[in-house]
């Protein structure tokens, strides 16, 4: 009984050897090798897919940035053009006003021209939204006025603009140049001394 048991396994393992001779041992294989293929060539168009995205995208942006550079110059450009407009006629005057006063000895016919062209001047800052700062006889302030001396004056208290040396402007509230001034430090030294001793007289 022994002996015909053996010869079973024996036959089984021959028949085994048999069918692994003739490739057909591991039937489980073939779909586990197709399964990888088709994740493989999965994840290749994905990474074609990816990278043809990724070029189309750098190209936009690249083709964005110029178009950006190009609009800035364009909007820099309008500025300036915007900005130098106003002041061409009044070029035009002042040149007029210099060649006229080379052959003509009427110092008011060269006056009246200056002053037309002041006018201009100041109309043309006028419509670009400049404003000029007044500040004689006005409380001196760091944020307007620009101190280059102090000065006793009988006239204006201490803090006050005496004079103003140039002109102060803003740009729809935002300074261009402080006005530089003269400020008074009050009463001079004598009088304030008068003053103090017939306080204590």
């Amino acid at each position: 009984m022994n002996k015909k048991k053996n010869n079973e396994k024996h036959a089984h393992a021959a028949a085994e050897d048999v069918a692994a001779e003739h490739g057909t041992a591991a039937p489980s294989a073939a779909p586990q090798q197709q399964e990888a293929d088709s994740k493989v060539e999965a994840l290749t168009k994905e990474l074609s897919e990816a990278k043809d995205k990724y070029l189309r995208l750098m190209a936009d942006y690249d083709n964005y940035r110029k178009r950006t550079a190009k609009e800035i110059a364009s909007a820099r450009m309008t500025a300036v053009e915007h900005c130098l407009a106003p002041f061409l006629q009044v070029f035009d005057h002042f040149s007029m006003a210099m060649a006229a006063s080379k052959n003509s000895n009427n110092i008011d016919a060269l006056l009246a021209g200056l002053n037309m062209i002041q006018s201009e001047f100041s109309k043309a800052l006028n419509e670009l939204g400049v404003e000029r700062i007044e500040s004689h006889g006005q409380d001196f302030d760091p944020n307007l006025h620009e101190a280059i001396a102090n000065e006793p004056s009988e006239e204006h208290g201490d803090g006050k603009v005496i004079r103003q040396l140039s002109c102060g402007y803003k740009l729809e509230g935002r300074l261009l140049r402080p006005a530089t001034v003269v400020v008074s430090s009050g009463p001079p030294q004598e009088e304030t001394d008068n003053a103090t001793n017939e306080e204590q007289s």
